[in-house]
């Protein structure tokens, strides 16, 4: 293998090293966000129940093995603070997860360019 073709092959590798390892952090990342997703889902779900309830309700919040009377307008208040913080967290994820597909597809591009290059190379010789 001549010098130009050894070079072709480590810039080769090294991109895919990249586009592997965004790949990995990728998948990561989507996980996060379904997790996410699913506690976005719970906190309104439980939310919708608190607006049901009316003034005379009692409400219970679970503190280790101890359940502790809690105001209803205090609770609505702590998980509409949750919704907020999750959505937040949610839209900071799409945004890098947006960003990382971007990165990605960057890579793929470069990957392809030099598959192409190496093989008019070892068509040459």
């Amino acid at each position: 293998m001549d010098k130009n073709s050894a070079a072709l092959v480590k810039k080769l590798q090294s991109e895919l090293d990249a586009y592997q390892n965004l790949q990995k952090t990728c998948v990561k990342l989507v996980k996060q966000r379904t997790l996410l997703e699913s506690q976005l889902n719970e906190n309104k779900c439980v939310l919708d129940e608190l607006n049901l309830l009316g003034p005379d309700n009692k409400v219970y919040k679970l503190y280790g093995p101890v359940l502790v009377k809690q105001d209803l307008e205090e609770s609505r208040q702590n998980v509409g603070k949750r919704i907020e913080y999750i959505s937040k967290e949610l839209k900071g994820s799409n945004d890098t997860l947006e960003n990382m597909e971007k990165d990605m597809t960057k890579h793929r591009e470069t990957v392809q360019k030099l598959q192409q290059q190496y093989q008019v190379a070892a068509a040459m010789k």
